[in-house]
């Protein structure tokens, strides 16, 4: 029966806009896995054939292509986050290696002085 398949394809539909919806909140990757979102990505594809190569093309066939749409936004978004963090701590270490400079250049135009 096709009903149980829509029931759970509208339940993770429901799901993944509440993840899209916390990637751009929080602008971080904390919590997410790239493996899973690939493994759900194949799944839905999967299920996509399934449909296609099985003559079942019908309204479930639509729930499976948003689904698919909105974890693609979701792993989009997970890759622009992630490159997000990368140049905030490239910022950081060269902040914190400047102030490092800063202090020895400090201490060592001190010593000169004596």
């Amino acid at each position: 029966m096709q009903i149980f398949e829509v029931v759970m394809l509208i339940c993770f539909g429901l799901s993944w806009p509440v993840s899209v919806y916390k990637s751009v909140k929080s602008k971080s990757t904390k919590g997410k896995s790239v493996v899973f979102l690939f493994a759900i990505i194949l799944g839905y594809i999967s299920g996509i054939l399934g449909k296609i190569f099985n003559n079942q093309v019908n309204y479930v066939l639509i729930l499976y292509c948003v689904n698919l749409v909105v974890v693609g936004i979701d792993t989009a978004l997970y890759f622009i986050n992630k490159n997000r963090e990368r140049r905030n701590n490239i910022e950081n270490e060269d902040q914190s290696k400047g102030h490092d400079k800063n202090e020895l250049y400090t201490c060592t135009h001190a010593i000169g002085k004596i």
